[in-house]
């Protein structure tokens, strides 16, 4: 298993969104040149989940072209692997992420 989000990209609009489901997990968000501008999570405190978080920043960040997900009731631990994933692989976080200090450091296999 990669600790990469390995999930195919999807198109943000209506259908995909509405099609979403309303679980606990983790979210990347891409602009249309496929550069992950964000990465979040639908925690216990999430109204309608992942429909609810991806279809927020989505509509906050109308720059986000396309989106992925992972339904995991495990999305704090999750949430971290991604951001550290992408602080390795790009020297730092997204760029709508706010930093994180106490972030710890990933070196993936």
């Amino acid at each position: 298993m990669s600790v990469r989000c390995t999930k195919p990209w999807r198109t943000v609009d209506a259908a995909a969104l509405a099609a979403l489901p309303g679980q606990l997990g983790v979210f990347e968000l891409a602009d249309a040149a496929g550069r992950v501008l964000y990465i979040g999570r639908a925690d216990a405190r999430s109204l309608f989940g992942l429909r609810g978080e991806i279809a927020r920043w989505t509509a906050e960040l109308p720059e986000a072209k396309s989106f992925r997900f992972e339904v995991t009731t495990a999305y704090h631990t999750r949430y971290l692997e991604l951001l550290m994933v992408h602080a390795y692989d790009f020297g730092g976080l997204p760029r709508f992420n706010p930093p994180l200090p106490t972030l710890g450091r990933l070196t993936p296999g």
